[in-house]
């Protein structure tokens, strides 16, 4: 592990965050197409040598990508349409009108009318490219469309609702839906070969290009996917398969009443005895994906806030230890040379930053929970090392101009001085404090490059409605900006 930390993490490097979906493009949101190309080709060109994004699961209604259907499957929803017609696999003429108003809705249509283009156009070599992927994704690819078929046919109904022989997993019952589903499942498996030869030509591309691409693991999974479907023993269920403990964090910074997120709890003893299996196969898909990976709250390896299933809020809840060193002692072993970075931010123990430091995990540093006035705040840029990866904000904070705005007189005054009073705006002060810090890895939120206000946010931790959907467009990327942040990665000595 710490050999490929010191050759991708070790050096100065500049980053951008943007998720796949906040793309430009036409439709009503981002994907792998011909924009996901020009952007590489702007971080390229400005020395930026990182791109993260979120995670790339397939998403619920909410569109979070911290609550997906799988933890191994790719968002359907990513597919360039425009692809498959230059495979010949779709006619330009091919619409679904009659599958309703939402894009999800229409690619899926289109993407199932392009597997049919692939039955019967597809080359040889193209078929055979399927087969094979679906036999080396089998470990987790098999349960993943049966899953979706079976939920297709139930109406979306979460797997503890539908009829009990296929909730667990009788055996006749699953034989019936494999013959049943049979076309559905294939469907389900030709999306997931789309999705991922589409993101693995742009990884080759970036990579091609100086470009590293930045993952990010949520620690736990959706009580609604095939991961809890197919493997009820290795999470905290009672014997009907509900939840007896639900994830989340006690009050913190973003809110008041903590964070229920409501996903289950792992078993860490079944898992353990396993030797992590699950674990690894996560990781080992995530590593075909992505050059440096994100475990998102880290702290949940060393210990997690488990909230009883009935409580309404994360406020009533206690820690509960994690296997954390064993697990990462079976990925070092088995991925000797993974580049991960720890997301170590909120209720952070000795305990945690231990973990993260016998590991040599880069921690991260958020610029805008540095200046409380606290000299031994671990996020003023003075107390940044080495080893770490500094931002202005994440997906979860505020842009920085919009949190400049909420700030008082007093509070910028504070922030001024402490910057040695920067005749420019105080969000180009905090990117440029990012990029002047110690730490090997800067990442700025595209926002916050952009110079947008408060309604751009990406995510409000804590509430469910209007997150997940900005965009932007080419246009806000004026040559004046890319010129200055290309201007800036060169003098702080971050291009690569």
């Amino acid at each position: 592990m710490e050999q490929r930390v010191n050759e991708i993490l070790n050096q100065r490097r500049a980053g951008v965050l943007l998720h796949i979906t906040s793309l430009p493009g036409n439709g009503e949101q981002g994907d792998l197409g011909k924009n996901a190309y020009y952007f590489i080709d702007f971080l390229h060109d400005t020395g930026t040598s990182v791109w993260q994004t979120l995670p790339l699961g397939v998403t619920h209604a909410d569109c979070s990508p911290y609550q997906c259907l799988s933890a191994h499957a790719g968002n359907p929803n990513l597919i360039n349409i425009d692809k498959l017609v230059e495979k010949g696999w779709l006619k330009l003429s091919d619409n679904c009108g009659e599958c309703g108003g939402t894009q999800k809705f229409r690619k899926s249509c289109l993407v199932t009318k392009a597997f049919e283009g692939f039955l019967s156009w597809a080359s040889i070599g193209d078929k055979q490219y399927f087969k094979i992927f679906c036999q080396q994704k089998a470990f987790w690819l098999d349960n993943y469309a049966l899953f979706m078929a079976l939920r297709d046919d139930f109406n979306r109904l979460c797997w503890s609702q539908w009829p009990e022989p296929y909730k667990n997993r009788e055996k006749k019952a699953l034989k019936e839906a494999r013959n049943r589903l049979k076309y559905a499942i294939d469907c389900f498996k030709f999306e997931q070969y789309v999705f991922f030869s589409q993101w693995m030509a742009l990884k080759e591309y970036a990579n091609q290009h100086g470009v590293l691409l930045f993952g990010d693991i949520p620690i736990f999974v959706s009580y609604d996917s095939a991961d809890v479907w197919a493997n009820r023993k290795i999470f905290k269920l009672d014997d009907a398969g509900e939840m007896l403990v639900v994830a989340g964090v006690p009050p913190d910074y973003f809110s008041a009443t903590g964070q229920r997120w409501g996903n289950p709890h792992y078993d860490w003893a079944c898992l353990q005895k396993t030797g992590f299996e699950w674990w690894l196969e996560r990781l080992q898909t995530q590593l075909e994906q992505f050059d440096i990976l994100r475990i998102d709250h880290f702290r949940g390896l060393e210990a997690a806030w488990e909230i009883p299933a009935y409580e309404p809020t994360a406020q009533i809840g206690e820690w509960v230890k994690a296997p954390g060193r064993e697990l990462l002692l079976a990925i070092k072993e088995k991925f000797n040379s993974t580049p991960l970075i720890a997301e170590d931010l909120g209720v952070i123990t000795d305990a945690v930053e231990a973990l993260r430091d016998e590991f040599n995990l880069p921690g991260m540093k958020i610029l805008q929970f540095a200046f409380d006035g606290n000299h031994d705040n671990p996020y003023l840029p003075i107390n940044h090392i080495l080893n770490s990866v500094v931002y202005t904000g994440t997906h979860d904070n505020d842009t920085t101009v919009g949190w400049a705005a909420k700030l008082s007189d007093n509070e910028k005054n504070y922030i001024y001085e402490y910057l040695n009073f920067p005749t420019k705006s105080l969000h180009c002060a905090l990117i440029q404090a990012a990029l002047a810090s110690v730490a090997n890895l800067a990442v700025i939120p595209m926002q916050d490059i952009l110079e947008l206000g408060s309604e751009h946010r990406m995510n409000t931790p804590g509430t469910t409605e209007g997150n997940w959907q900005w965009r932007f467009q080419w246009h806000q990327l004026s040559p004046e900006r890319a010129n200055r942040w290309a201007h800036l990665v060169d003098l702080f000595n971050r291009r690569h």
